[in-house]
């Protein structure tokens, strides 16, 4: 078990857009705009908001940038109930066979057929991070978090190892409520 300790940051639900989705809700030529730097390398809070409306309501969500090929909402189990969608749990990227949404923008809407995801929980490393820790790309292990009253042990989360990574663990925000964490925390991996 290492003593070494990880950054635990929350991600609240959000959207990534493909460039022909960020112009369909935005307008032709459309370029996302940085609000934020985020701690992962490159992406970032963008000052573009859109609406994403289920069966039973609609949600505002951040768009996160820079595009990706394919747009993915990120929600939490409690968000998808509220707005009336299916979020399967599934690794970034990973959208086939989801639920789509409507999602509307001020230029106009669209519809996607998939994208609907609560993110796995993850904590992304540097390859050094991974041998410093003992672990590989794709391993699951554990996460303990110290918290006031609310302490636990997060099973179920994936190691994803790239170069372009910062460390650090990301849950969502019905996790977060479960370990009383605000913004972020500090966790222990146990392999």
């Amino acid at each position: 078990m290492s003593e070494e300790k990880v950054l635990v940051e929350v991600s609240a639900r959000h959207i990534h857009l493909s460039d022909a989705d960020v112009e369909a809700l935005f307008g032709p030529g459309y370029k996302l705009t940085v609000k934020k730097e985020l701690s992962q390398p490159g992406q970032f809070a963008s000052n573009e908001k859109v609406t994403i409306k289920g069966e039973r309501g609609e949600m505002k969500l951040s768009v996160l940038g820079p595009t990706r090929p394919e747009t993915q909402v990120e929600l939490s189990l409690t968000d998808a109930r509220t707005v009336g969608v299916k979020a399967m749990i599934r690794e970034s990227g990973d959208i086939e066979g989801t639920q789509g949404v409507t999602i509307i923008g001020p230029a106009g809407s669209i519809e996607i057929t998939k994208g609907v995801i609560a993110a796995k929980r993850h904590v992304h490393m540097t390859p050094a991070d991974a041998e410093k820790f003992g672990v590989t790309n794709g391993q699951i292990v554990s996460v303990k978090i110290d918290t006031d009253g609310r302490s636990l042990t997060f099973g179920d989360t994936v190691v994803r190892v790239s170069e372009k990574y910062a460390l650090a663990m990301h849950i969502d925000t019905d996790e977060a409520n479960a370990a009383a964490i605000s913004g972020s925390a500090m966790g222990e991996i146990i392999k």
